[in-house]
């Protein structure tokens, strides 16, 4: 409804004020730029997709081709003949399900205890100073060495893979999240304090909103070793999972059934990878992006 002061005496309604060109430039601006990441990423997703086809291709015909047994590196189509005997015979979505499994909570163990480590020690200096030589130590030691230990501790049972997973998962996450507590911004702290915030304040709404990216860096790093740490307990003295079809296979000359394992340990690894990577993207939406 129009207000008196806008309608002259006998006369027709003020004309509505037009749009400030500015923002109308703005949007524009910010429709091409989606446009433009959009056309980005499908060129990125369809020269993906052809290295893929290109990979698979080869994978097939090229060992025949050149006179390579399977025995050596079977094709693609043989390995999808041993994938599906696999899962009738061999219990594959059984064996699958117990790797990610161990591999999730292997990694959710040994993150959740890196960072609370790494938080503790940055918040103490003084026994970061008096631990840093025996963790330096344990990160230096091979930690799949560990795998025969812990069964002989704990026998032929799913504890010493999910062991391994946890102590390889540990240091990525406790050194990043270290190292981030010893570059927080002092003048940020100091701020902080002048405004009467005592030390669990200053950690909470400074030093670890601070640590959030190397948190996620190191929790990127620790979601490809877990599934190494999951392989190699299955490997030294699993009776299932992945690693252990890995080990049967290759005691039985079935290479397709090696490459079926391994391809599925990537997936497992790959998807948990995604998984963070969107968690990342989600929590650090606040950070500027690089565009290439």
């Amino acid at each position: 409804m129009n207000r008196p002061a806008d309608i002259a005496a006998g006369g027709a309604p003020a004309a509505p004020r037009a749009a400030a060109p500015g923002g109308a430039a703005a949007r524009s601006r910010a429709a091409a730029a989606r446009a433009g990441a959009r056309r980005a990423a499908s060129r990125t997703a369809l020269a993906s997709l052809g290295l893929l086809a290109l990979v698979l291709l080869a994978w097939q015909y090229l060992p025949p081709a050149l006179g390579v047994p399977k025995f050596i590196i079977p094709t693609l189509g043989d390995c999808l003949a041993e994938m599906l005997r696999m899962w009738r015979y061999e219990q594959l979505a059984s064996h699958a399900l117990s790797t990610a499994l161990y591999t999730l909570l292997g990694f959710a163990i040994g993150s959740l205890l890196g960072a609370l480590l790494g938080y503790l020690l940055g918040m103490a200096p003084f026994w970061e100073k008096v631990l840093s030589p025996y963790i330096l130590a344990l990160q230096i030691a091979p930690k799949v060495a560990f795998a025969p230990l812990f069964i002989m501790w704990f026998g032929y049972n799913a504890m010493p893979k999910l062991l391994v997973t946890v102590l390889i998962v540990f240091f990525p996450v406790l050194v990043n999240v270290l190292q981030a507590m010893r570059t927080v911004d002092r003048d940020l702290i100091n701020l902080a304090r002048a405004y009467n915030l005592g030390r669990m304040g200053i950690f909470l709404k400074v030093e670890m909103p601070s640590t959030v990216p190397n948190l996620m860096a190191g929790l990127r790093i620790a979601s490809t070793l877990a599934v190494i740490g999951v392989t190699v307990g299955e490997l030294v003295g699993g009776n299932t999972g992945l690693g252990y079809l890995i080990s049967y296979g290759g005691g039985q000359a079935n290479a397709a059934m090696v490459f079926n394992a391994i391809i599925l340990l990537t997936v497992i690894g790959y998807l948990l990878y995604a998984a963070l990577a969107r968690i990342e993207e989600r929590v650090l939406h606040y950070l500027p992006k690089a565009h290439g």
